[in-house]
């Protein structure tokens, strides 16, 4: 019998189940925590770390963590649903379609640009507010966008979630990672803004390109049709105007009123209500289309839940301070190139054990930062070589919930994504080890 690459599911509880075994590998310790006025957030205190009563995850904990991690991610679950069946709903309306069909043929000889367009915005999305698992409920739009334009649908997530988490990854303005980052090492804001700008420019640029270029699909692959003006009704229109309205509300609620999950769930809900009225299906049919939607986008939403065991338990057992400690104290002593190159190394490997890019500013930057004090070097390369590696592993890692979620909704299974995207994945994390060495040099 032919053996098949594991299910998500089994990934994440392969995952869950290593992340027992290190607790009782990894002996428990724990760094002393203040309240950072600033931000709100705990920081840890340099120097403070010390060992704790030994704390090993039993059997019973660990399948615990399983229904804990999906409780614990609730409100992603509910905003996954809610926001996937409403666009379930707009897609059964048959706006999004022909809104897709209109816009290819406007750019029927141009097709690149239409992508570059594409690749920039979800860039945007993540320079400014992190978006990443807003993207779950697009991926039909998606899959659409693939197969009218005859793309490989890794390409077109590549574009849209990849250009997300490069944007966020490079961003000077990200408020979940290099705001945080620069405001725990006590950096000013406006430092560096021109050097990062560049930085993120050359790397969605060369994302996008990689991706357009080489996720074409063969000839032999894909349906030719004639490609005939599409003419959009006054229905269709009002739908896709509401489509994208929610879209920037949603944006404006998250960077101008520090909107959560259940704010863009509530949001969407009444828009994919409205939308499935406007298009003729009824009260009962949109109902029944929203509970088609919430059944095509439970799987992603429990693929989140179980990425957030792994921390849980990783967490619980103390072991994530240990981890961290053992990453960054050999690097007091190297020269600075050396312990900057290991500094990318270390937060590139500490992103497996703490996925949240946040959380990973918190606990790593106060350490980083005397670190690079220690070294003579500007606190900038303590931020540099945290925010790059870090926002990057969200494209790659399997305990990213968000990263799991869009590619099982798109029907792309992990060991073929990693497959195609290591390559370019590869490069960009070169451009940002580039940008970390250079930075030696721009802000000596």
């Amino acid at each position: 019998m032919k053996q098949s690459f594991p299910h998500p599911i089994i990934i994440l509880l392969g995952f869950i189940l290593m992340a027992g075994i290190a607790t009782h590998l990894i002996p428990s310790g724990s760094f002393d925590r203040v309240l950072d006025e600033k931000t709100g957030r705990e920081i840890v205190v340099p120097g403070s770390f010390h060992a704790i009563e030994d704390k090993n995850a039993t059997v019973y904990e660990i399948f615990l963590s399983i229904p804990e991690g999906i409780i614990a991610g609730a409100d992603i679950l509910v905003l996954i649903l809610l926001i996937g069946g409403s666009f379930y709903v707009i897609e059964k309306t048959g706006a999004l379609q022909v809104g897709i069909e209109a816009l290819i043929y406007r750019f029927r000889k141009t097709q690149f640009l239409l992508l570059y367009f594409l690749s920039i915005v979800f860039a945007i999305g993540g320079a400014l507010m992190g978006m990443q698992e807003e993207i779950i409920a697009m991926v039909p739009l998606l899959v659409l966008v693939a197969k009218k334009l005859h793309y490989d649908i890794r390409s077109i997530v590549a574009l849209a979630l990849g250009s997300a988490l490069v944007g966020g990854a490079f961003s000077p303005m990200n408020p979940f990672v290099s705001l945080l980052a620069q405001d725990i090492a006590e950096v000013e804001l406006s430092e560096g803004l021109i050097y990062r700008l560049a930085f993120l420019v050359l790397a969605i640029f060369v994302w996008a390109s990689f991706h357009i270029y080489f996720g074409k699909l063969k000839e032999a692959q894909t349906e030719t049709y004639e490609l005939v003006p599409v003419k959009i009704s006054l229905r269709n229109g009002l739908i896709l105007f509401l489509t994208f309205a929610g879209l920037g509300i949603m944006g404006w609620g998250i960077t101008q009123k520090d909107w959560g999950f259940n704010e863009m769930s509530a949001l969407f809900f009444v828009v994919g209500i409205v939308c499935g009225l406007i298009g003729n299906l009824g009260l009962n049919g949109t109902a029944r289309h929203y509970a088609a939607g919430f059944g095509e986008m439970i799987f992603a939403g429990v693929i989140v839940g179980l990425s957030r065991s792994v921390y849980m338990i990783l967490q619980d057992a103390s072991i994530i301070d240990p981890i961290i400690l053992a990453f960054f104290e050999p690097l007091e002593s190297l020269p600075s190139q050396a312990a900057a190159i290991g500094l990318f190394i270390s937060q590139t490997l500490i992103h497996i054990p703490v996925p949240s890019t946040s959380g990973q500013a918190v606990l790593t930057i106060p350490l980083a930062t005397p670190l690079v004090d220690l070294l003579g070097v500007s606190r900038q390369i303590a931020v540099l070589s945290y925010q790059y590696p870090a926002g990057l592993m969200d494209i790659i890692i399997p305990n990213n919930g968000g990263m799991m979620a869009v590619i099982a909704a798109a029907g792309v299974k992990y060991n073929h994504w990693i497959s195609y995207i290591w390559k370019s994945w590869l490069l960009l994390m070169a451009i940002g080890l580039i940008s970390v060495l250079f930075a030696l040099i721009w802000f000596a």
